[in-house]
């Protein structure tokens, strides 16, 4: 039986895992759940994965949750080439190391410049105060200038000179602020460089499709129905108001 993920492409860990499946030819059933209109909330979801997030696996009666455990797991079930993580131990430990660091660096902030610039306005009708946009853009530049001087440094990969998790891990956080329209790599070569060879590594033709939606999302957030979305508001308040 083909792997059922639970995906919605706006996310950036779904990508990861969609774009890991795909160019593994592992076979899989993609169910969509889409995140604005609150499918994460649906019954029979909520059977697969009690903590009402996406990705989400369902592999027969085996079910799992979080993005680096679904592709370590199809690692492993599938026996995938060595590059994705290595058995070299200093190499996975270089995997390791940012796969360990991105949660609450780079994924943090790169996708709150997506809330700040393209969801809080649709949800609550205004804009997020300067300040705390200005913070929000110097977080997520303290992260890129890390990625950049601590991972990638003079190689072309994080692991070294191939390709791996660590990258496709990195590369759909960092699209994240640019679906909302910021350009994270005007002023970074480096980084510009980097994604033109993951791209080409991962495959154009993959690589576009899978983010797709996150590169149309403004379009595509001034047709929701923000009242929809109203569960969120007190969050919002919260943390940015």
């Amino acid at each position: 039986m083909p792997l059922e993920l639970y995906l919605d492409l706006l996310s950036q860990p779904c990508r990861s895992v969609y774009i890991f499946a795909k160019k593994n030819n592992i076979p899989f059933d993609f169910k969509k759940i889409s995140l604005m209109e609150g499918g994460q909330y649906g019954e029979d979801f909520g059977k697969v994965n009690m903590m009402r997030k996406v990705p989400a696996m369902r592999d027969g009666e085996f079910c799992l949750a979080e993005s680096i455990a679904m592709m370590m797991y199809m690692v492993e079930k599938f026996k995938t080439p060595d590059y994705w993580y290595p058995a070299d131990l200093h190499k996975r430990a270089r995997v390791n190391e940012y796969l360990s660091w991105q949660h609450m660096s780079i994924r943090m902030h790169a996708s709150k410049m997506f809330w700040v610039k393209v969801m809080i306005p649709k949800i609550m009708g205004r804009e997020v105060p300067q300040e705390k946009r200005d913070a929000a853009i110097e977080d997520l530049d303290d992260s890129l200038k890390m990625l950049e001087e601590k991972f990638l440094q003079d190689g072309p990969f994080i692991a070294g000179d191939h390709f791996s998790l660590a990258d496709l891990v990195a590369i759909v956080e960092v699209y994240q602020p640019v679906g909302a329209g910021v350009d994270v790599f005007e002023g970074r070569p480096k980084l510009s460089a980097w994604r033109d060879r993951v791209r080409q590594e991962i495959g154009p033709e993959l690589f576009d499709e899978a983010h797709q939606g996150i590169m149309g999302a403004i379009e595509m957030v001034k047709s929701l129905d923000s009242s929809k979305m109203q569960a969120f508001k007190p969050r919002i308040q919260k943390m940015f108001f």
